[in-house]
């Protein structure tokens, strides 16, 4: 058997993280199974529509490394790949028209009003809600057309069976079992003429020929409808995969209390795209031994459905951090240039972090933190365009120290800078001390004046000062040099920094401090 999965998202809003992991696990399966992944936009609510979202779905998942055998940017051999589209092709009216022939659909003319009155007494007599037949369900030809004749508004609802088990069985559940008496009838085609999801997607999966239908778990309740339709054509249905819900780190589900939730939102953050795409796979999914960090090839590898958890998946933003700088570490300055150059460009393109951020997620105070960082990390990109040497020696630095490629801006923010800015309570502690001035330009006199310096000519300076002054401790010799030079008291090794910062700029900034 061919694997054939599909990803089919409605697009009325933005792509978040919980359509992100449906997508990579279908991307997973179908290339571990050299399959094909189809994208479908299921555009029939066309009151929710959004012409916008479509683009960024594919935009958004090209940046996450997402590609698709067919759909409607790529085409293929089931085209067109929007419903609304194939709406308008005619592909569901014989479907539709076979159902109301053999009396698996009917036609109901229910006014919204007489439909509100339904609801309410079944509320009222603590009745299952839903539409059980009404008038409509058993009437007669006749009755029904003289409603057509008379112009009543109607739409054609599906006939579940009755007293009949309606039967699925999900890779992650197993065998789940319903009493079609408890299932109300669906609608199938909206008094619009529109398919509704629950007969435009099971067609499409038919005529797609879909293997492998991976969606979440709150698709449940409405898999006995899916699967009566499928009874009713007498089609075999595809192997449904109801994927566990995702929660935040207090167990709910996620949501924009657990912080961003929009995939480029995390691309704003400077998360990169094989990172976040290994964090999410592993949210709800175990390769089955310890592996946390995986390459994409071990990702297609080691991916199983057997793998999938019934239980709900956590998202642990302090894992991704994790695993996002891990992979930092793993990368060259030059890679990570690049990759900092990609997401700038991403960003200006996208222009997702001058968005207003709205008051329950920090407001302007928010704001304000955002563009100070991204303010940051662009005077790093301009500098690298007149001293990409001296840039890459700072990230090399820094890279051990951060957790997204946003953080390299105000990492690496004091080796940029004329005067960095001094945090106060470092000054207080370490600048006030009597042998700083002399300590500071005894480093001058010996360094500053040198064309380059290295690693062990720094290192020697700072001893030489520590053990000729009676320093069995290099504590005072060297934080009060660090601040001097960075404004910091933590960073990455001094002998380091001072030899990426260069005799130039140590003496001027040794210089400032001494007057």
């Amino acid at each position: 058997m061919s694997v054939r999965v599909r990803f089919a998202p409605s697009p009325t809003g933005l792509l978040h993280v919980g359509a992100l992991r449906t997508v990579v696990f279908d991307d997973l399966f179908a290339r571990k199974h050299g399959g094909q992944n189809i994208l479908r936009i299921e555009d029939t609510d066309r009151t929710r529509y959004n012409p916008d979202s479509e683009s960024e779905f594919v935009e958004t998942l090209a940046w996450a490394g997402i590609e698709f055998d067919e759909g409607p940017h790529v085409g293929g051999p089931h085209a067109p790949y929007r419903q609304s589209e194939r709406k308008e092709a005619g592909i569901y009216t014989p479907w539709v028209e076979q159902l109301l022939a053999t009396g698996h659909a009917y036609r109901a003319f229910e006014t919204p009003d007489e439909l509100t009155e339904m609801r309410e007494y079944q509320q009222i007599n603590k009745l299952p809600t839903g539409y059980f037949g009404g008038k409509w369900r058993d009437a007669t030809p006749e009755e029904v057309e003289t409603a057509a004749a008379e112009g009543k508004p109607s739409v054609i609802r599906l006939r579940i069976p009755r007293d009949k088990t309606l039967v699925m069985d999900d890779v992650i559940r197993g065998r789940i079992e319903w009493d079609s008496n408890t299932i109300d009838d669906p609608v199938l085609i909206k008094a619009d003429g529109m398919p509704t999801y629950h007969f435009a997607a099971m067609v499409d999966d038919h005529l797609m020929e879909i293997t492998h239908v991976l969606r979440g778990e709150e698709w449940i309740s409405s898999a006995p409808k899916h699967v009566a339709l499928f009874d009713a054509f007498g089609w075999k249905p595809p192997i449904f995969v109801h994927c566990p819900v995702i929660v935040g780190a207090d167990g709910k589900k996620l949501s924009k209390r657990h912080g961003a939730t929009r995939v480029l939102d995390y691309a704003a953050q400077g998360f990169m795209p094989g990172p976040l795409k290994n964090f999410i796979a592993l949210i709800g999914w175990s390769p089955g031994d310890d592996r946390e960090v995986m390459a994409e090839d071990e990702l297609v590898q080691a991916f199983a459905l057997e793998g999938l958890q019934p239980s709900p998946g956590r998202f642990d933003f302090e894992k991704l951090k994790w695993i996002n700088g891990h992979v930092i570490r793993s990368m060259s300055p030059e890679e990570l240039l690049a990759a900092i150059q990609t997401l700038s460009q991403l960003a200006h393109a996208k222009i997702y972090h001058f968005a207003e951020v709205p008051e329950d997620e920090g407001g302007a105070a928010e704001q304000t933190k955002r563009m100070a960082r991204w303010a940051s990390l662009e005077r790093l990109l301009e500098y690298a365009e007149s001293d990409r040497a001296y840039v890459l020696q700072c990230i090399e630095l820094e890279r051990e120290r951060v957790t997204t490629l946003v953080d390299f801006g105000e990492a690496c923010e004091f080796f940029l800078v004329e005067e960095p800015v001094a945090d106060p309570k470092a000054v207080e502690k370490w600048m006030s001390q009597e042998h700083v001035p002399g300590l500071l330009m005894t480093l001058r006199d010996r360094l500053g004046g040198q064309e380059e310096l290295t690693v062990q000519e720094c290192e020697a300076a700072v001893r030489a000062y520590a053990a000729a002054n009676g320093f069995e401790k290099l504590g005072p010799v060297v934080h009060p040099t660090r601040v001097a030079l960075t404004g910091k008291t933590v960073g990455p090794g001094l002998f380091e920094l001072m030899a990426v910062l260069g005799p130039q700029r140590l003496y001027k900034r040794f210089s400032r401090w001494i007057g």
